[in-house]
């Protein structure tokens, strides 16, 4: 129920400032046919946000301005397709060497800006990004005004990241292929529940999970509660209090210590390596009993709210919490399998090992 209100809440003050930008400046809502096929060869797609959006049947010059469009559009083969992406997706080593595209790519949105005369340069048909990135009516009003046709990102939970990546498939003509990873993507969620439901409770361990910050960190009611919770983890900061900083949330040390997990999982090798080293984290028993783990880097940081890798997450970090209840599960092959299927890669021994480490996956900041 809270998780259908926060949804219902972010949906009604999406469509609030989408009226009122219209109202106040006079324009219609409908997307300018100058973007649209004139021989009428156009599609009408439900975003997110539950917005019916006339698009272009095939669009061929699509701006991702969050990462995971990006990463959906390589998996659907439709990385030739990108034209703009966030700069953060630039630092994905992989991603880069299997879609150049990603690199030569523009970048029309900095610090919560949409650039619009960059968007019409690289004569974008398309443009994804998430809600969130048009809760300014500003925002919104550019991409009204710009008539270019723009479909909202939204979700909270592994359902609503499938439903998401079934929404672009259609866009874009690529179902088939999100109905594949969809299928694959259930078929982990149940072989994960299918064991966890063995474990006794008293057996089950109390996880941090750090995501890119150290002290940043899975609040109730989102994407990392719900995958940890499915590998029957005890996620320690999803019923407290958390300091929220632009739209992320934030446990202090303080709270941290007291809850002393005993298992501390990270998506950022720097993050392992400033934990396992800073002396104020060093009381903690995950800590002193050497259980503090980053997660694998592939395509993109795995367990990570933009990770199309989020089935491999949960494989993974199950059989890691509680291998004697996970021993079928053979990751490297996994791995294989789900790189070449959804990616087209047939990958090395070592290079499966380097996304495990998640070493030299993700390029530092510039």
């Amino acid at each position: 129920m809270e998780v259908y209100m926060k949804k219902t809440i972010k949906q009604v003050i999406t469509w609030i400032l989408l009226t009122l930008m219209v109202v106040a400046g006079g324009c219609s809502p409908e997307v300018s046919p100058r973007h649209l096929s004139p021989e009428g060869d156009n599609i009408t797609i439900s975003d997110c946000t539950g917005r019916q959006v006339t698009i272009p049947s095939n669009p061929q010059r699509i701006a991702c301005l969050c990462p995971e469009a990006a990463h959906i559009l390589v998996m659907l083969g439709c990385g030739d397709r990108i034209v703009a992406v966030p700069n953060g997706v630039k630092r994905d080593v992989l991603l880069n060497e299997i879609c150049p595209a990603v690199q030569k790519a523009a970048v029309p949105r900095t610090s919560g800006s949409i650039n619009i005369e960059e968007l019409n340069r690289v004569q974008a048909d398309l443009v994804l990004l998430r809600s969130e990135a048009i809760q300014s009516s500003g925002e919104a009003h550019k991409l009204e005004v710009s008539q270019i046709p723009y479909l909202l990102i939204e979700y909270d939970n592994m359902e609503e990241q499938q439903d998401m990546i079934a929404m672009i498939a259609e866009a874009v003509g690529a179902k088939a292929k999100a109905q594949s990873y969809n299928q694959y993507y259930r078929q982990c969620v149940e072989r994960v529940q299918k064991q966890v439901g063995r474990i006794p409770a008293e057996a089950r361990l109390r996880v941090y999970h750090s995501i890119n910050e150290a002290t940043r960190t899975d609040t109730r009611g989102t994407l990392g509660d719900q995958w940890l919770s499915a590998c029957g983890a005890i996620n320690v900061s999803v019923n407290e209090k958390l300091k929220m900083v632009e739209g992320e949330h934030y446990a202090s040390l303080e709270q941290i210590l007291l809850w002393n997990p005993d298992v501390i999982l990270a998506n950022d090798a720097n993050v392992i390596s400033y934990i396992q080293s800073h002396p104020q984290w060093a009381a903690l028993e995950a800590v002193k009993n050497g259980q503090v783990y980053a997660l694998p880097n592939g395509i993109s940081r795995w367990g990570h709210p933009s990770s199309m890798e989020i089935p491999l997450a949960l494989l993974w970090t199950s059989k890691l919490l509680y291998p004697s209840f996970f021993e079928d599960i053979d990751i490297l092959e996994e791995m294989r399998w789900f790189y070449e299927e959804f990616f087209g890669l047939q990958l090395s021994d070592d290079k499966l090992a380097q996304i495990i480490s998640g070493k030299g996956m993700r390029d530092p900041k510039s």
